[in-house]
């Protein structure tokens, strides 16, 4: 995920994280045919600039939470970088969680080994998740996180995703508990800053921002589309955006109550739904060179996973299609490595599942639908997984 070269962020996250686990690994393979004194010499050596793992608790272990957890034990960062301590919800039974996390209708298997253990010998039912041999504490959801155990437990961040506490205020109530950050997982309300990776993440200050949003799986696929746009020249004067967008766990199974949004209320795996949205609005948010020129909808679909931006604008200056689609297609493999994916083949929706990048620029979708010799309006498609 790093531009080549390296800037100097990346040169310190390598140094202070990478490197050092790399060099771990390096001295375990020594230690099989190297003298012990060596040996233990540089592991000592490395013990002392090793970093600590920052201590983690996952608030609301829904589809989201969960995925956060998995992605991070996907990445080996459990017990290295990353140290999870406690995951909350309604329930605390660990054997139930293990369960959801060993089988996920649309990720497949956990691929880490999962077994629960009580922490009192009296209680019950297990209350202990234990994953690739770390534990993690399950605790019942509270109605305020100022009671959450997050001081006892020692908490440095909070992933806030049960979606109920988006506002500043209400999410500082984990720091009140005891943690020292919190990151919400959709978009946020209030005194915060909204963050979208590769887009505006060099604006955080850890000195003053203690809670702050990663704003909606739709910013995140959109921003980085107008983020290269601006930064390369092209700028929008203004745009129209629309995601096809799966449905998600807020909508029904079947036609139900829904008095703010009577659509919403249908059922979803049997309708197309029109509805709105604020991402397109929110990249404003993240990108003010853009506010006030952007908007949008979303058309929920009868789809499980993953969804599609169609964003439809007129350029700042005089282009075309082609020049746009050679901007994406170097951007993705420089400054937005990692973020940014580029296809350029014939692919579904489910081709994109479990795909870790932000927004994935369809170049066949985009290049084959705009306007011949057009120099000002455009359509820009890119897909992502909504969930992931």
């Amino acid at each position: 995920m790093f531009v080549d070269p390296p800037s100097a962020e990346d040169e310190d996250y390598l140094i202070t994280h990478m490197i050092p686990h790399l060099i771990n690994d390096m001295v375990v393979d020594l230690a099989k045919d190297r003298p012990g004194d060596i040996v233990d010499y540089l592991m000592k050596w490395l013990g002392e600039r090793k970093p600590k793992p920052i201590t983690v608790g996952i608030n609301g272990f829904g589809r989201i939470g969960r995925m956060v957890f998995q992605a991070i034990c996907d990445q080996d960062l459990l017990g290295t970088l990353l140290n999870v301590v406690a995951v909350v919800d309604m329930a605390t039974d660990a054997d139930y969680f293990a369960y959801q996390m060993k089988f996920d209708s649309m990720h497949g298997k956990f691929k880490h080994k999962v077994s629960t253990e009580k922490s009192d010998p009296s209680l019950k039912e297990a209350d202990t998740l234990v994953v690739n041999g770390h534990k993690i504490k399950c605790c019942a959801a509270t109605r305020n996180p100022e009671d959450l155990p997050w001081g006892k437990l020692g908490v440095d961040y909070v992933v806030e995703s049960t979606g109920i506490f988006t506002e500043a205020n209400a999410a500082r109530g984990h720091i009140k508990a005891g943690a020292k950050k919190v990151v919400i997982s959709a978009p946020g309300k209030g005194d915060l800053k909204t963050i979208v990776m590769g887009v505006n993440n060099q604006e955080y200050d850890a000195k003053t921002m203690d809670v702050v949003s990663n704003a909606s799986c739709t910013t995140n696929c959109l921003a980085p589309l107008v983020h290269v746009l601006c930064k390369e020249g092209i700028g929008i004067e203004k745009g129209l955006m629309t995601t096809i967008h799966s449905y998600t766990a807020t909508q029904k199974v079947v036609d139900g109550p829904s008095k703010k949004d009577w659509r919403g209320g249908r059922a979803a795996a049997y309708n197309i739904i029109p509805s709105a949205t604020g991402a397109a609005k929110a990249v404003g948010e993240v990108l003010p060179v853009v506010k006030g020129k952007l908007t949008g909808m979303a058309f929920r679909v009868p789809t499980a996973d993953v969804s599609a931006v169609d964003l439809t604008f007129i350029a700042q200056k005089d282009t075309s299609i082609e020049e746009i689609d050679s901007l994406m297609k170097k951007a993705s493999k420089t400054y937005m490595r990692g973020i940014l994916g580029v296809t350029d083949e014939e692919l579904v929706s489910t081709d994109f599942l479990h795909d870790a990048r932000s927004s994935v620029y369809d170049s066949l979708a985009t290049t084959q639908n705009n306007l011949k010799g057009e120099k000002r309006m455009f359509k820009v498609v890119s897909w992502y997984d909504n969930e992931w």
